[in-house]
């Protein structure tokens, strides 16, 4: 991933005319297969001021790709004129230094913290194990398995990294399903069983949290299934998944 940056200056009478150039040439964006995303900001200052940041899957991809690409003569028609304006246009590499603010509370601490995560695991596998179609595929569960699940989605859900520090992260978890042969039956039922025990645990039941929650569950327990197969990928050597708010933000009233 790199991210470019196209600092203009426009003059005022041309303002209007700039962003609906580029309100047109972003249709060529959307359509790049290289193109991650993309935003024009005005300074509030200086509004003769712009800046562009188009973030690409890597700077050869824009380079090679998009610019010697199908979409790169549309896009180019519109912001021409513009051409002149440019101040400075550069590729930039992202540092591990990246979060969010304090605006909207993490996932994690929306759900009631630790202590939430540990209820509702530790209430949820006691229903596993009463539960026909769950519990052949947990029998043998180790005694502090409701804990480390509570951690790992703690982790995922914005908490701290115990799952990733002390319990072997991502590739651990995949792991655990190595051989399980969970079915769609089963993977269908740890959904609905969860969903009922974070209604019964008095997890939080607004749609915006909900919406994640569910969201989650279906990638997790779809890829639980994928590494208990017949012919499972390698284990990811990737960091702990992150999950946000996504489009909706935390409703607050």
């Amino acid at each position: 991933m790199i991210v470019e940056y196209i600092r203009y200056t426009i003059p005022e009478p041309d303002a209007a005319a700039f962003e609906a150039a580029y309100a047109r040439a972003a249709a060529s964006l959307r359509a790049a297969p290289q193109c991650v995303d993309y935003e024009l900001a005005r300074c509030t200052e200086e509004p003769g001021s712009y800046v562009l940041r188009i973030r690409w899957t890597s700077a050869p991809d824009h380079l090679e790709g998009f610019r010697k690409g199908e979409h790169f003569p549309a896009f180019f028609a519109e912001i021409k004129p513009y051409f002149s304006a440019i101040q400075e246009m550069r590729h930039y590499e992202v540092t591990d230094v990246v979060g969010t603010g304090g605006s909207n509370p993490t996932l994690f601490e929306w759900a009631g913290g630790a202590e939430a995560f540990d209820r509702l695991f530790t209430r949820f596998y006691e229903r596993v194990a009463e539960d026909e179609v769950l519990a052949p595929v947990f029998a043998g569960m180790d005694a502090h398995h409701a804990q480390h699940v509570a951690a790992w989605l703690g982790e995922v859900f914005g908490g701290p990294a115990v799952y990733s520090t002390d319990l072997g992260g991502h590739p651990h978890m995949a792991s655990k399903h190595l051989g399980k042969g969970i079915t769609e039956a089963q993977r269908r039922r740890w959904v609905a069983l969860l969903a009922d025990t974070a209604d019964e645990v008095g997890l939080p039941d607004d749609p915006e949290f909900r919406g994640v929650l569910a969201y989650y569950l279906e990638w997790g327990t779809r890829m639980a299934i994928i590494y208990s197969g017949p012919n499972p990928p390698p284990l990811p050597q990737t960091p702990m998944p992150r999950w946000d708010w996504g489009l909706t933000p935390p409703w607050k009233g």
